[in-house]
């Protein structure tokens, strides 16, 4: 396995795998991306598999993992190009089906995707999907950061998936890089969050959604994964956050 694939969890039918593919071409902007795949006895469960750029890579590395034929579900948390950029490449490779917010569906068009037969409509409460024997929910995570934005909490590995929320700004090209110290990575959490979600209330809301979780891991599209005592910690700070239309004085 290559150094941009991790495994997070593996019971032995159940298998979570984290990956980190970034667009390395643009140095300006360079920004780590994390995708990560569920695996339940072979089948498997792709989340937020990112741009056109990565595409190959990503392809290749999964196919390490499965065989590309049982991939049946592809989950955008919102989207952005980092997110959901590679639909139209997805369509022609596998016989997937697409979970997205119901506000994004029509949006897609513009990605070069056009099957919109293939596609599992989120309604904003979110739904419960059962993959294999255990159960995948649907968190709505509205305007943390997109207006129709979703995480994802996968019942037997109890890993959260989080998208943009958690997301940190640094660049870290290798996969698995875990939080060691809250306080110090606060300074890389800060001034995305403040900017890219939508209110404290928002934040809030989420947090109690995310409260209610057993929760042994919090895996953000962007940056480290929070694991253990961090876990607490980086709800605590959000719940905490003033951040979007908080801070509405400032911005004009």
């Amino acid at each position: 396995m290559n150094n941009k694939s991790k495994v997070l969890y593996d019971d032995g039918t159940h298998k979570c795998v984290m990956f980190s593919f970034d667009d390395e071409t643009h140095e300006d902007s360079f920004l780590s991306v994390n995708q990560y795949l569920i695996i339940e006895y072979g089948a498997g469960f792709l989340i937020d598999p990112g741009s056109e750029a990565i595409f190959d890579e990503l392809y290749d590395a999964i196919s390490e993992y499965i065989e590309i034929e049982n991939l049946k579900y592809i989950f955008f948390s919102h989207q952005d190009p980092d997110v959901a950029a590679s639909i139209a490449q997805w369509a022609i490779s596998t016989q997937a089906k697409f979970i997205m917010s119901s506000l994004w569906v029509r949006f897609m068009s513009h990605y070069g995707f056009a099957d919109m037969n293939r596609v599992i409509s989120l309604e904003d409460k979110g739904i419960t999907l059962q993959f294999g024997e255990d159960a995948l929910k649907f968190i709505p995570a509205h305007f943390l950061h997109a207006p129709g934005n979703f995480s994802l909490y996968d019942s037997k590995s109890k890993i959260l998936f989080s998208g943009d929320i958690g997301a940190a700004i640094l660049s870290s090209p290798d996969a698995y890089k875990k939080v060691q110290d809250f306080q110090e990575h606060k300074q890389h959490l800060l001034g995305f969050h403040q900017r890219y979600m939508g209110s404290n209330k928002i934040c809030r809301a989420w947090v109690n959604k995310a409260e209610a979780l057993d929760i042994k891991m919090i895996a953000p599209q962007h940056g480290f994964v929070f694991e253990d005592t961090n876990v607490g910690l980086f709800l605590a700070w959000l719940k905490e956050l003033q951040c979007g239309s908080d801070l509405i004085d400032d911005l004009y």
